[in-house]
């Protein structure tokens, strides 16, 4: 676990500047266009390569190592920003969504390559603690980019930003390079034959896969729901704050996400008492009853609560965020090697697809309806789903143990024995003690109950 322990503190950093780079990028493009339309198409162009990088990145994570894809994603996005910076005035926009392009797949790759390596890298019995982990450096790094946007712009300007990003993913790339790990099955090889046509594989291979494990089918659709939830209390969050406090609406919005990163932490302390507890790591009903109570925690969040209290409600809606989290990704890890980096890229697909479509969604309700309305309808979609999924799962528990009841069932009066336990099957006949015909209890035997002497005969044992 050393290892993995500092290449959880580098996708930390590499995390860090993402999210600096999200803000700092959006900000950067309105100023630079001043126009609302361009500065959505540029977040609208970085989401949908993010949903269509899911698909490749699949494919690309089953037959490439996946450490030299993690590596070159960082890469990539560094020479991305370091070119963006020395790119002519005349070239800036082009350049900034060549960046969009880069920064969608990239992240997405990395991400698809990373989680499908864990059990290579920790183990699998380790493989709940390492995403607890990774969840948990995530969360803070999340506060500290978004924290940290404002002040590195206003104090350096966005040069300093975009350098910073850079380094960031430089620092994350070399440590990797260093790091003696192995990412990939030792029988589940890269393949050097080329494409997936030419080895034999269907073309939509992920679908045939999902077609093949529907709970897993399920449970990503959960997911995209959980985007569409998401996206509509990240819209709704500065309309709702705004109406608590006009005058300083960023307050509640710093307490909401600090709060839910804390509960994110939390999560990883609850996690590890469960494993040690239970002996197992989370699994589908943790999974499912998590995403519940987290939809309904953010609802919760914007019914018009008093701050002290809605500040306590997001803490919980951070904590099963980070429980479903990692309940999910652990699920989908118990999978085969060869199997699990498609499955991990249709779910960033799915799930890039469902906050991407409830960003435009949930913005266009927001002019009509009022953010408990919009994050309501959202997230409720979400808590049906998970209930059905909840029930499901449930139902399938309890089939089993009647199935596993049944096959305990003793058969009927006449498979007993003299003592009323159940008969399995017949005596395996013996040998006669001098080389004979094998010697069976006879009929009346049996029938009476008198028990054989020691060496199998009774009274009329012998058949001639």
């Amino acid at each position: 676990m050393r290892h993995f322990r500092i290449l959880v503190a580098a996708n930390g950093i590499s995390a860090y500047g993402s999210y600096l780079n999200l803000v700092a990028l959006n900000v950067f493009v309105y100023h630079l266009t001043e126009s609302a339309f361009l500065a959505g198409l540029f977040m609208a162009v970085r989401l949908l390569t993010s949903v269509a990088s899911g698909f490749v990145s699949g494919a690309l994570v089953s037959r490439v190592d996946r450490k030299r894809l993690m590596i070159g994603a960082d890469l990539s996005q560094a020479t991305a920003l370091v070119a963006m910076l020395l790119a002519p005035e005349s070239v800036d926009l082009a350049a900034l969504f060549g960046l969009a392009l880069i920064a969608g797949t990239c992240s997405t790759l990395s991400q698809v390559a990373l989680r499908s390596s864990i059990p290579e890298i920790v183990g699998a019995e380790h493989r709940a603690k390492a995403n607890a982990s990774l969840v948990t450096a995530r969360s803070l790094a999340m506060i500290a980019g978004f924290a940290s946007s404002g002040v590195v712009v206003s104090q350096w300007g966005y040069t300093a930003a975009f350098v910073l990003d850079a380094i960031t993913f430089t620092v994350s790339a070399l440590v990797l390079s260093l790091l003696p790990i192995r990412t990939r099955a030792e029988e589940a090889a890269p393949e050097e034959s080329g494409p997936a046509e030419s080895t034999g594989k269907p073309r939509w291979a992920a679908l045939v896969l999902l077609r093949s494990m529907p709970l897993v089918a399920l449970m990503i659709a959960v997911r995209a729901a959980d985007g569409l939830g998401s996206s509509s209390h990240n819209v709704a969050l500065p309309v709702y704050s705004a109406g608590l406090d006009p005058s300083d609406p960023a307050v509640f919005i710093s307490q909401f996400w600090a709060t839910w990163a804390l509960g994110n932490i939390a999560a990883q302390v609850v996690l590890e008492r469960y494993v040690k507890k239970a002996g197992r790591t989370p699994g589908e009903r943790v999974f499912a009853l998590g995403a519940c109570v987290m939809s309904l925690m953010f609802i919760l969040v914007f019914s018009g609560l008093p701050t002290p209290l809605a500040v306590a409600v997001a803490l919980l809606a951070g904590m099963a965020d980070g429980l479903t989290e990692i309940a999910y990704v652990s699920r989908l890890q118990t999978t085969p090697d060869e199997q699990r980096g498609r499955l991990f890229g249709l779910s960033a697909s799915a799930e890039n697809a469902g906050f991407g479509l409830g960003m435009l969604v949930s913005a266009a309700l927001l002019e009509r309806f009022t953010p408990f309305q919009v994050v309501a309808a959202f997230h409720g979609s979400a808590i049906l789903l998970c209930a059905g999924l909840l029930v499901l799962l449930v139902r399938r528990g309890a089939g089993q143990r009647h199935g596993a009841a049944d096959s305990a069932v003793p058969g009927p009066a006449a498979a007993r024995g003299p003592d009323g336990k159940p008969r399995t099957a017949e005596a395996a006949p013996r040998p006669a003690p001098e080389g004979g015909r094998p010697l069976r209890a006879s009929r009346s035997t049996a029938a009476s109950g008198a028990a054989a002497p020691p060496d199998g005969r009774g009274p009329d044992s012998e058949r001639t």
